[in-house]
């Protein structure tokens, strides 16, 4: 074999062994990634402790769930609006949301948020009866 040979097979061998260390770096942080997103799905915890701040939030026929969710982020009472997609999806109240008018607050979980948003609210009319 002469150096050109040598110096070829060794730039190949070095080549393929960091393409190689590459993907393995990918699959791991993407592997990280997805089971932190999973174990939030679970375990997500309140935006504060304590009180917390009572935020009111009007909930429409026509909004989608992850319209919701956006919009429950927006107003600081969740983290991810896309995570509480995945949380609807996997409750017990799924597909239950209802339109109307809701007092939530910021200690409270998106699991316990969405108890109370797939209860139909009291309108002034029911409350007086």
């Amino acid at each position: 074999m002469n150096i050109k040979e040598i110096l070829g097979t060794t730039v190949q061998i070095i080549v393929k062994v960091a393409i190689f260390a590459i993907i393995i770096m990918y699959v791991f942080r993407a592997a990280v990634a997805a089971y932190d997103y999973g174990y939030r799905v679970f375990t997500e915890e309140a935006v504060s402790t304590g009180e917390g701040r009572i935020i009111s939030v009007s909930i429409e026929g026509s909004q989608s769930v992850l319209d919701v969710g956006n919009m429950l982020q927006e107003k600081g009472l969740i983290r991810d609006g896309k995570l509480f997609v995945i949380q609807e999806l996997l409750s017990e109240n799924h597909g239950n949301i209802q339109p109307g008018v809701y007092d939530l607050n910021t200690s409270m979980t998106a699991q316990e948020m969405l108890e109370v948003i797939a209860v139909k609210p009291e309108t002034d009319e029911e409350a007086e009866e």
